[in-house]
């Protein structure tokens, strides 16, 4: 069937098409990382670094956030930002991207063993990420994930987005793996898409890098002298009280 009209809802269009960043992102991406090169000892990304970068670069409100869907905000649209390491971001094909703790002895007073059917038990860790995944929708007009694969020493980077849905619990077959992890795979694709281990709840959803992922390289900047920066800021010993 066709979607009806309703004249009570205006149809909300996002600040930017699916991967379509806005015009000086790249630019101001490389900007932040090389600022992170200069100022840090080491090439160090944190995921909380990339929700306030990713905030800046278009021009966002950075909101820390508890759920972990809806870290970055811009008119009504809610992003969650992931960052993974590769060994050439530029070449990713998949990623994996750690998405929460899903509880089932917490959200359903339900003990958990290898015992049990896998597919009972995967439907109980899908209907955790979709109640969170409803929630936050419910408060804006778009949900989006944007994933940071960054290499090792932060000089490469490849960056995409994806809409951050409800997963149909149907349409995955479960089962344990060797590891007593427990293994989701799509039924229609046969592909590994989802792993939920048992000790500390932690589920993981795997992503198709698209083709049309932003991908960049950066030259390693020349390290910051300490005396000159102090110096540019106009530090004075005064600055330093003894208590």
């Amino acid at each position: 069937m066709k979607r009806p009209k309703l004249r009570t809802v205006e149809k909300y269009e996002p600040p930017f098409p699916l991967n379509e960043f806005p015009s000086d992102f790249s630019l101001n991406l490389g900007r932040e990382i090389t600022y992170l090169l200069v100022t840090r000892q080491t090439p160090r990304l944190e995921g909380t670094d990339w929700e306030e970068i990713f905030a800046r670069c278009i021009y966002g409100r950075w909101k820390p956030s508890n759920v972990g869907l809806d870290d970055v905000l811009l008119e009504q649209t809610a992003w969650s930002a992931k960052t993974v390491k590769a060994k050439s971001p530029a070449q990713a094909k998949k990623v994996r991207l750690i998405s929460g703790r899903n509880s089932p002895s917490f959200s359903f007073d339900s003990d958990v063993s290898r015992n049990q059917d896998p597919n009972e038990v995967g439907k109980m860790v899908i209907s955790i990420w979709n109640e969170r995944v409803a929630a936050i929708r419910a408060k804006y007009q778009h949900l989006r994930t944007v994933v940071l694969i960054k290499s090792y020493d932060l000089l490469e980077l490849a960056a995409f987005e994806h809409d951050t849905d409800l997963v149909e619990a149907d349409s995955v077959e479960w089962s344990w793996n060797k590891n007593n992890n427990l293994v989701g795979h799509s039924k229609a694709t046969k592909e590994h898409r989802y792993t939920w281990q048992p000790h500390g709840s932690q589920f993981t959803i795997v992503e198709q890098v698209p083709d049309n992922r932003l991908a960049i390289g950066l030259r390693l900047p020349p390290p910051l002298d300490r005396d000159s920066a102090l110096e540019t800021i106009g530090f004075d010993p005064s600055w330093i009280t003894l208590l």
